[in-house]
């Protein structure tokens, strides 16, 4: 081969390599992704849920606060897996920012 030739072998050779290493970087991933589906929606599902309820609570109650709801979502258990309490951190974030964004 010349030598512009086997520059572009090699391109080409590298190209796929990476490529190659890639795809299997991407299946390794939605290997992980796959299996923590399952608890992952099972998570989502009771934060859904836990808010679900928090708002029927505040529609029901009009604007005032919801005392009992809102310090058992900031005082989780100590022994709740971190995971759990960013969700419930989020969810209290959203219902705030939901707060904030309600006309006065």
């Amino acid at each position: 081969m010349s030598e512009p030739q086997t520059l572009v072998q090699a391109a080409l050779n590298r190209l796929s390599a990476r490529l190659g290493s890639g795809l299997a970087d991407a299946a390794a991933g939605l290997a992980v992704l796959a299996q923590d589906a399952p608890e992952r929606l099972r998570q989502e599902w009771d934060l859904f849920k836990e808010e679900v309820e928090l708002e029927a609570q505040r529609l029901e109650h009009g604007d005032q606060e919801v005392p009992a709801a809102e310090s058992s979502m900031a005082s989780s258990s100590p022994a709740a897996d971190p995971q759990t309490q960013i969700d419930q951190l989020r969810a209290q974030v959203t219902r705030l920012a939901r707060r904030l964004e309600e006309p006065a």
